[in-house]
């Protein structure tokens, strides 16, 4: 598989190489030089495999012979070993789509969860690795829970202080070994800076192996590639033909793995773009301008993103498949409009969560009479608990997975945005 740094096409790597340096030069993102395609008698076949054979049958079609299908799968299957994704019927014509039946109850394990995979089959001299990241609220714990305990390897999560949930944070805060958070003293995009500003130094990159796990990592992004083509098996002939996909989006890679699975043969007839006030992708579409503002924060916390990293990749792909952005379905949801939306999918008899209802809102709004639509469940409820628990007056259960930890203390170190702070603690030992 070769692949191309956005910001310089004349760099040129393969799988192994994107996937260990994390970003090109100049932090530039890397892209696939080949979009490969699925045709629409492949397809009929692929949609009857079983997940886990389906998934290392999509992956293979972008890595090609760089890994041998069958140690691709036997990688997947160890990735991917846990409760696959759930369709739900809210109405008759829309579904909730729910990804966070992993271990750390989000979208995000499929993505990191295959990147520490393929860290590990590609790590052939068991060299130091560090892994440096920036959450706002699920990355974190899928990555830490991802590479927890894993030789050779150090992780690093940056997130901000006090904007994510109590319960994000006591799921990859509490584990410790090989595992250093970090909260900051500021906004993600503040956390997603001093990331850049780590692979922007050259020696220090060099001398603790520095990598990053974020969806800008083309494994991540391609795993999760994925659960679209699940998604797509688990409806009916009827339902297929005019599917409308709504998408949590924060950084954008979710949103960037559906594009890419379009682009692959899947035949979804749109996507809808969907933020919270951090609008700077909508109002991008409304009017062309590409004008972030400073990120507010939201109870859909981990969209809360003014700065998305992923969004010169659908411009990319777009481009590559002359495809318009105009297209592209868009709108942003505020709190109060959220709340609202959450009682409204309680009265349905679904209970949900800031993100997922976000996607909801804007699906049942836009979608049309001819239309099926999908919105993305990227985390459990009970992940927002509190949140929750005081729009719908209704209690949520703790799964296992947030009670071995809820009373755990926190072993997070905390700095304000300031690079050589975090310098001195990417280089202890």
């Amino acid at each position: 598989m070769k692949l191309y740094n956005l910001k310089d096409n004349r760099e040129q790597v393969d799988f192994e190489t994107a996937v260990k340096l994390g970003l090109g030069r100049e932090q530039g993102l890397f892209f696939p030089v080949e979009l490969p395609i699925i045709t629409p008698i492949e397809l009929s076949k692929i949609l009857k495999m079983d997940f886990i054979t389906r998934s290392t049958e999509i992956l293979s079609r972008f890595i090609y012979n760089e890994i041998p299908k069958e140690i691709l799968y036997q990688h997947v299957k160890k990735a991917f070993s846990f409760k696959h994704p759930l369709k739900i019927k809210i109405t008759n014509n829309i579904h909730s789509f729910e990804l966070f039946h992993g271990p750390t109850l989000a979208f995000k394990d499929f993505g990191a969860r295959f990147m520490a995979q393929m860290i590990l089959l590609f790590n052939k001299k068991n060299e130091s690795v560090t892994i440096l990241t920036a959450t706002s609220g699920d990355t974190g714990a899928a990555v830490a829970h991802a590479f927890y305990d894993m030789k050779n390897v150090k992780v690093v999560i940056l997130y901000p202080k006090g904007k994510i949930s109590e319960l994000q944070e006591k799921l990859f805060c509490t584990l410790g070994k090989n595992i250093k958070t970090v909260s900051i003293n500021g906004s993600f995009d503040d956390c997603q800076k001093l990331v850049k500003e780590a692979f922007n130094d050259k020696i220090l990159k060099e001398s603790i192996g520095l990598n990053s796990a974020n969806s800008i990592n083309i494994s991540r992004l391609l795993a999760q590639i994925c659960y679209y083509f699940e998604a797509f098996s688990l409806i009916s002939e009827q339902q297929r033909k005019n599917l409308v996909i709504a998408v949590p989006c924060g950084n954008f890679g979710n949103l960037t793995a559906g594009l890419l699975s379009k682009s692959l043969g899947l035949p979804i007839k749109s996507f809808i773009a969907c933020t919270n006030a951090n609008d700077t992708v909508p109002r991008f579409l409304k009017n062309g301008m590409w004008n972030p503002k400073k990120t507010v924060s939201t109870i859909s916390n981990a969209m809360d993103i003014s700065q998305p990293n992923n969004w010169p990749r659908i411009e990319e792909l777009f481009n590559r498949k002359k495809w318009n952005l105009k297209e592209l379905r868009f709108g942003s949801v505020s709190d109060y409009s959220t709340q609202n939306t959450l009682k409204e999918l309680f009265k349905l008899g679904y209970v949900s969560e800031p993100h997922a209802a976000i996607a909801y809102r804007l699906l049942k709004d836009q979608l049309k009479e001819d239309e099926f639509g999908l919105f993305l469940g990227t985390a459990h409820p009970a992940k927002f608990k509190n949140t929750v628990e005081e729009i719908l007056k209704n209690d949520i259960a703790l799964p296992n997975e947030l009670k071995t930890r809820i009373n755990l203390p926190l072993l997070s170190y905390n700095i304000n945005p300031n690079f050589s702070k975090l310098k001195e603690i990417l280089l202890e030992r």
